[in-house]
């Protein structure tokens, strides 16, 4: 896939850009490396003045950095505005909080007397330089979520950004560079994704994180597994949206169809499967379908567009096999399920009902704004068929009822459980999946830990 702006909203190439050679990438490891022997002792205080004043730069920027990813992947603008300034807030949040999630941690004293030791410690320290491989759907919060903590935990950081979003990856270089961080903390490799491995091989890079596909991560893991490197990985998901005859009816259809179309339904951690409890179904399914209905799908620069085109051509093909799969094998298509005429990679918000195990739709995440209804007799019938996925990402449950959420929580095989609301990511609280949709946490304390070397400091009396 060549590195290139082009608008998905009518196919235009707008930019392309030669990949790095091997002169200018070696160039940059060994920058990596050299800084990070110097960054790794900076203070906190000042690794948060540094985050502060790149939050503040993106702040200024917002407006000017929405339009560009609106352009290179076809967002809603006034979504794209939302993920800057959501971004700003995590770094903020990690500047305020990173000395104090990473504090040396001292054991019970029993315990450190029984070892032996007059004092023990346990200290989060860096790792060095750690290469984040990141998708377009979130082109700036999936980047800030691992770098604002790698950066605040003394790490330096190595991108490798998806190939449709270059401007966007070249923007988070140059804010970090802007905001004062020392030269090589953080960089973009404007690479193609047959040179990720080699990078990853490097002894210089010392870990890696990405989010993507399943196909990318089993890559990388791999690699990774090999070189006895530390992952995280944030995969796919197909995310349950369940709801019983205690929900409140109305604000659970509203909020689905929020949950299934943010983003145009690119989304990971979007609402996928909606399973719905017989005695509520048939009033779920008409208010649900209503509200996919009246979204407005169109230019993504408009303010008033609620769905924009999907980022690429081959993901609306990929959209629509899943559709026509299902449509040929029996299921009843209650709105969309047809492209629309004219240029750009436009698909119309789709609810899709009479889902068997046999459709592809059952099995694969559809990554875009398609949504599955799925009929349960009771709590037990809703918990096998959310957990009847090979991905566990996260899920939404809507009750009234105390023992029923806590028996979702209990049985739910996922990263998450929202109840009566819409999964979101948010700096304070660890997401991440199980399953094929990967393994670690971002986000939170745990977040911040994962790319530490968590050491035990044991003195003798």
């Amino acid at each position: 896939m060549p590195i290139a702006t082009v608008n998905p909203a009518n196919g235009e190439t707008l930019k392309t850009y030669e990949p790095m050679g091997e002169e200018e990438l070696e160039r940059r490891l060994q920058l990596a490396e050299a800084t990070f022997r110097t960054y790794r002792t900076s203070s906190f205080g000042d690794r948060a003045r540094l985050m502060n004043k790149a939050a503040d730069l993106l702040d200024e920027d917002q407006r000017e950095i929405a339009r560009v990813m609106t352009t290179e992947m076809g967002k809603p603008i006034r979504q794209a505005r939302a993920e800057a300034a959501k971004c700003a807030k995590a770094m903020r949040w990690y500047a305020e909080r990173a000395e104090g999630l990473l504090a040396d941690e001292e054991p019970a004293e029993p315990d450190v007397r029984d070892s032996g030791a007059s004092r023990v410690r346990v200290r989060y320290r860096p790792l060095g330089p750690v290469l984040a491989v990141m998708p377009w759907n979130f082109p700036l919060w999936q980047v800030i979520r691992f770098a604002a903590p790698a950066l605040m935990a003394g790490n330096v950081g190595l991108l490798k950004h998806a190939s449709n979003v270059p401007q966007t990856a070249l923007y988070l270089e140059d804010l970090f560079h802007r905001a004062g961080f020392p030269e090589g903390c953080f960089q973009t490799l404007l690479i193609g994704s047959a040179a990720v491995d080699d990078v990853l091989r490097d002894e210089r890079v010392k870990a890696a994180t990405l989010t993507g596909s399943e196909p990318a991560g089993r890559a990388v893991a791999a690699t990774a597994g090999e070189m006895i490197k530390k992952t995280v990985l944030e995969l796919g998901g197909s995310d349950p949206y369940v709801v019983m005859p205690s929900a409140d009816l109305d604000r659970a259809a509203e909020v689905a169809v929020t949950a299934r179309t943010q983003n145009t339904g690119q989304s990971c951690i979007a609402a996928k499967r909606f399973i719905v409890h017989s005695d509520v179904y048939d009033a779920f399914a008409e208010k649900f379908v209503a509200g996919m209905r009246a979204l407005r799908t169109g230019d993504p620069t408009d303010e008033e567009t609620d769905v924009g085109p999907l980022a690429s051509e081959r993901g609306r093909a990929d959209l629509e096999e899943l559709v026509d799969d299902a449509r040929r094998a029996g299921a009843e298509v209650l709105c969309g399920g047809r492209r629309p005429d004219g240029p750009g990679w436009y698909y119309p918000p789709t609810v899709l009902a009479g889902i068997t195990r046999e459709m592809r739709v059952h099995r694969e995440e559809a990554f875009g704004p398609v949504a599955t209804l799925y009929r349960a007799d009771d709590l037990d019938e809703a918990v096998l068929i959310a957990n009847d996925t090979p991905f566990g990402l996260s899920s939404n449950v809507w009750t009234r009822d105390d023992a029923e959420v806590e028996r979702f929580a209990r049985d739910l095989e996922a990263g998450s459980v929202y109840v009566n609301g819409m999964t979101a990511s948010h700096p304070a609280f660890p997401f991440g999946g199980v399953k094929r949709s990967g393994y670690g946490r971002e986000l939170s304390g745990h977040g911040i830990r994962e790319f530490c070397n968590i050491t035990t400091v044991w003195q003798g009396a």
